[in-house]
């Protein structure tokens, strides 16, 4: 028999690890694009630590979650993702690392800086949407 997934603890569960991304992006100056500017600049390397600890709990989750539990609290298995490396991979990379250094932020810190009412990234947001459409609209699916 199937497990059955409900969407109210998956919704609550998602609004708080949303709530704690953001609260953690806001806490660590992520939000500020002045911060990753000078992080780009080499002058402030405090970001480094952030992302590397970020990256460390991460790949130590991936690995070893699915060893400690049977299926995943709010779904029927854990997947698995093929990751990979092509021309499209590289220039969507490039192109990310272009528009973060041009606009001092990623996705999410753009998103949650709006929490904490920094309201010029709105065109960072823009950017994002629009260019997302232009790779849905007129780019092949892998």
């Amino acid at each position: 028999m199937m497990k059955r997934v409900h969407p109210v603890p998956v919704l609550l569960s998602s609004l708080l690890a949303g709530g704690l991304f953001g609260f953690g992006l806001a806490w660590s100056t992520m939000v500020k694009p002045e911060a990753i500017i000078e992080f780009l600049l080499l002058q402030n390397m405090g970001l480094l630590l952030v992302m590397g600890g970020a990256a460390g709990v991460v790949a130590l989750a991936y690995r070893f979650i699915p060893k400690l539990m049977r299926t995943p609290v709010f779904g029927l298995g854990f997947g698995v993702h093929p990751s990979p490396l092509n021309s499209r991979v590289i220039i969507g990379a490039a192109m990310f690392g272009i528009g973060w250094g041009l606009s001092g932020v990623c996705p999410g810190p753009a998103i949650a800086g709006l929490g904490v009412g920094n309201w010029p990234l709105l065109y960072v947001i823009g950017g994002i949407l629009i260019g997302a459409w232009i790779e849905g609209r007129f780019f092949e699916k892998a």
